[in-house]
């Protein structure tokens, strides 16, 4: 099939997923309940102050972190890269520790919907970008090998601080932590989405702009400085991008895994390596995957006499390590 009809068939999909989902869970609620004609006003409450901004921040976290592992993937030149790679997601995980342990708040942002745990998340996230980066600078040029060694070694650390902190505290706040770093979306509002909107956006037109660039990395770097590529400041322009988008991500979702691995490379097969329409694919496959598994996740265990759900996170880890199993063992791996 020609790429812009595939590009448009998952713009099709991502607007039918996006319009059924919030329709979907626990408790069934008819398409009616959008415009309020329904008998009980709680379902049309439901609907757009609980469904409705927790499938669009899923969308908006399953594109992110799916172009961010795209991006990735290129930058390194290494199909095993992921969002995380750079620990963002353990320094998210560390400042949320943080804050559950310490019990810290800011009144002020709590007054305006924004929890103490994602503000710590977020404060982590940030961090493990500067040290990256700071360690990163302390060679002549800005390598690509010395960040991904930096930024294993700081996820590390930060995982090890973090098992350290679990170890120390009381089981209550353990559990915290522990449900914490397994990715969740169940208590988003409207509020949490705005907020990661601007990260996501500003980091998709930045990648969208260097799809050429990364085509050229993709190849190596030599060839990328023939063709005239300031490779230094893509790279630059590649990693503080994709790292704030995936620390306004992290922050609010967790880090939900596997996304950034799996939604690039099924694109990858599907539309080819040309990130031209690679990007824009990842993008919608990203966000179509992640609201099917966060509908997954509220539903597969729920019944309406006694609710329950599973971390997103879950089901996303519980469909990669298939997945690559699948790739490895077809004839399309060697794509």
């Amino acid at each position: 099939m020609k790429r812009p009809l595939l590009i448009i068939l998952l713009l099709v999909a991502a607007v039918l997923v996006m319009g059924i989902a919030p329709l979907v869970g626990p408790t069934m609620i008819p398409a009616s309940a959008a415009w309020g004609d329904v008998d009980d006003d709680l379902l049309t409450g439901i609907l757009w102050r609980m469904r409705v901004p927790r499938v669009a921040m899923a969308f908006l976290a399953g594109a992110g972190l799916a172009l961010g592992g795209m991006a990735f993937q290129a930058l390194f030149r290494n199909p095993l890269a992921t969002p995380f790679t750079l620990g963002v997601a353990s320094g998210a995980s560390l400042g949320a520790a943080i804050g559950i342990q310490f019990r810290w708040t800011v009144p002020l942002l709590t007054g305006l919907g924004i929890s103490a745990t994602s503000l710590w998340a977020f404060g982590g996230a940030c961090a493990s970008i500067l040290i990256v980066y700071s360690l990163t600078l302390t060679k002549k040029r800005f390598s690509a090998a010395t960040m991904l060694l930096a930024g294993v070694t700081v996820s590390f650390f930060f995982s090890s601080v973090i098992l350290f902190m679990q170890y120390i505290t009381d089981p209550s706040r353990t559990v915290r932590m522990i449900r914490w770093t397994m990715g969740g979306l169940s208590n988003v509002s409207w509020t949490d989405a705005v907020g990661a909107a601007p990260f996501v956006v500003a980091a998709t037109l930045i990648i969208l702009c260097l799809t050429r660039e990364l085509d050229l990395l993709t190849v190596g770097e030599e060839l990328a400085i023939s063709c005239g590529v300031e490779v230094d400041r893509v790279k630059k322009w590649i990693f503080f991008a994709v790292s704030m988008m995936v620390a306004g991500v992290v922050t609010v979702a967790g880090p939900v895994a596997f996304v950034g691995l799996i939604v690039p490379h099924a694109c990858r097969l599907i539309i080819g390596p040309g990130h031209r329409w690679l990007a824009p694919a990842s993008l919608l496959g990203g966000g179509i995957f992640l609201v099917l598994c966060d509908t997954a996740a509220r539903s597969v265990l729920s019944t309406i006499e006694s609710p329950a759900e599973l971390p997103v996170g879950i089901i996303t880890a519980l469909l990669g390590g298939p997945f690559f199993l699948w790739l490895l063992l077809t004839d399309k791996a060697e794509v």
